[in-house]
């Protein structure tokens, strides 16, 4: 059986994917990703301890110096958890107002996935997994689902 037939033909093209692994990707994404990543971080009024583990467990003289100058190749696992963090603050955006959104991940939620914890300590406890879990979320929130 062939299964290029299986399915009717979509009229959305697929996304182009990015390959994370190819330095010059990484070289092309990594400076708008961390300016991106510092706004956020000031919109959603992150304490550095948590904008830092967000990240990845970055040290504070690296973290600072990133903030500075944000003109550097990350890594594959960085930038994935930027692009999950940058989702999640568009979902919200389109979600809600400004404010909410913006304060959104400080409120207790009792969604099952969060359990009565905020978005924020979810994501901090959970890390990688955890973000791609809320961007899911909010994604299906957005789509009407």
């Amino acid at each position: 059986m062939n299964l290029a037939y299986s399915y009717p033909k979509s009229r959305f093209e697929p996304a182009v994917l990015v390959d994370l692994n190819s330095r010059a990707e990484r070289e092309r994404l990594s400076k708008s990703a961390l300016t991106g990543f510092f706004k956020l971080a000031g919109a959603w009024q992150l304490r550095d301890e948590d904008a830092r583990e967000l990240l990845g467990g970055l040290g504070a003289s690296s973290f600072y110096d990133w903030k500075k100058n944000p003109d550097r190749v990350l890594e594959v696992d960085r930038i994935t958890r930027i692009s999950y963090l940058l989702g999640i603050y568009k979902a919200l955006h389109i979600l809600y107002g400004d404010k909410l959104a913006d304060e959104w991940v400080h409120l207790p939620n009792t969604n099952i996935i969060f359990g009565g914890r905020t978005p924020l300590a979810v994501m901090l406890g959970g890390g990688l997994l955890a973000m791609q879990t809320v961007r899911q979320l909010l994604d299906a929130r957005r789509g009407g689902l």
